[in-house]
């Protein structure tokens, strides 16, 4: 009886101190923590959907959202990069959101090279289909000093909640979802022919888009989306696409020039796990193509050179080539090997004159002093005797169009683009 009477003692004491232990909880989250505690049961940030970006979040003490974004790094590299970002904010409809992102110290050869700037933007969605561009404040610090004069590497912005639910991303998002929906539907025209070339890292299919007839005087390819943020290349294909099976009078002639061949997302893995350049390897399918690619590592560049080859014995070797990427600058990237590269140089010229004249580029080619060396435009220019180039569309801003860009002037370059080819061809 002694001893149930004492245990039972004990076990009071217990709670007492559980219970004292608990309001002291409750009274420092109530006096120190309470703003945090509010501004999270109002907010939440969603970063579990098909390209959504891998990022950590809080809410801070002021009620922002503070996400840190996960860096996408280079495999035996110190190489870092961090500029996609993909998310959703649940809040209720009317609610005055402010952001801060963190994590914009990327790495590329051996410096800190993604300093972001006042023309930087982001773009928004109320409903996942309609997207518009809005600007964003640098904010001092966060760079390798980590002081308050570091270099600008934070973003912020703000917006209201016109729905509960908000989509935000560095550019307008293009998913493989919308790549399977293209695909669907072109399958059946008799002007197309999609062939599986291989699988990615992770198991995923790789798609050659040809259009046109194979017996057609000149041959183009193209390749989009080798870094996986660059949604650009696949809004740009997807103009392209839509215009050649418009059947109008103009893609009959030509048609009659060229055939395109088209691997429309070389980094399938990158996009579905919402990544900014390398491949699930850490692999940068936009380098070292002055080699054979490496099965293993990069088995996206693999099968992309065994059809390449497959083309090339067959007497179809495309006649030019375009890697269409996205940067913060929107030239035409020109390779210049060693050797006797004239008449490349003039075609490319000639290439550059054409885009300016037919679409809405201004940018303009590279300068004679820019070497890209292992890029696939130098690649196939040394290895396969390709004319070739990468063709960079400017994320932040469009100098043309005089605004920032969105899927819909990606598409109106695509579309624009089959006059160029013709032209080139002649």
């Amino acid at each position: 009886m002694m001893k149930s009477r004492m245990h039972l003692m004990g076990l009071m004491a217990g709670w007492l101190l559980a219970g004292i232990s608990l309001g002291m909880d409750v009274r420092a989250q109530s006096s120190g923590e309470k703003a945090d505690s509010i501004a999270a049961s109002r907010i939440f940030v969603h970063t579990g959907f098909e390209n959504a970006s891998p990022m950590n979040w809080r809410i801070d003490s002021a009620g922002r959202v503070v996400g840190s974004l996960v860096y996408d790094h280079e495999r035996f590299s110190r190489n870092r990069a961090v500029n996609h970002f993909h998310f959703r904010v649940e809040a209720a409809t009317g609610t005055e959101v402010t952001v801060i992102l963190e994590n914009f110290d990327n790495i590329w050869n051996n410096r800190f090279a993604s300093d972001l700037s006042e023309r930087s933007r982001f773009v928004i969605s109320f409903d996942n289909q309609k997207w518009e561009s809005r600007s964003i404040q640098v904010l001092p610090g966060g760079g390798p000093s980590g002081g308050a004069a570091s270099p600008g590497r934070r973003m912020q912005f703000k917006f209201r909640m016109e729905a509960p639910f908000a989509y935000i991303a560095s550019v307008e998002p293009y998913r493989i979802s919308d790549l399977d929906k293209m695909l669907a539907k072109i399958r059946t025209n008799k002007l197309v022919g999609i062939t599986t070339i291989g699988k990615t890292s992770e198991g995923r299919s790789l798609e050659i888009i040809r259009i046109g007839h194979e017996n057609a005087p000149k041959r183009l390819f193209l390749r989009a989306r080798a870094h996986a943020f660059e949604a650009g290349g696949n809004w740009t294909v997807e103009g392209l696409v839509q215009k050649l099976l418009s059947n109008d009078d103009d893609v009959k002639r030509h048609l009659k020039r060229y055939c395109v061949y088209i691997l429309p997302m070389a980094n399938k893995d990158g996009v579905a796990r919402g990544k900014t350049r390398f491949n699930a390897n850490g692999y940068d399918l936009n380098r070292k193509w002055d080699k054979p690619a490496d099965e293993l590592i990069a088995p996206e560049n693999y099968y992309l050179e065994q059809w390449l080859q497959q083309m090339i014995r067959a007497n179809k070797k495309p006649d030019l080539a375009l890697d269409i990427h996205n940067d913060a600058g929107g030239n035409l990237h020109i390779s210049r090997p060693d050797g006797d590269i004239a008449d490349y140089l003039a075609s490319m010229d000639k290439l550059e004159s054409l885009l300016r004249k037919h679409t809405w580029f201004t940018e303009g080619a590279t300068k004679a002093s820019f070497r890209n060396p292992g890029t696939l435009g130098e690649g196939f220019l040394t290895r396969f005797g390709i004319y070739a180039a990468v063709y960079e569309l400017n994320y932040e801003w469009i100098k043309g169009l005089n605004k920032a860009p969105l899927a819909a002037d990606w598409i109106s370059l695509g579309n624009k683009l089959p006059e160029v080819f013709y032209h080139y061809f002649e």
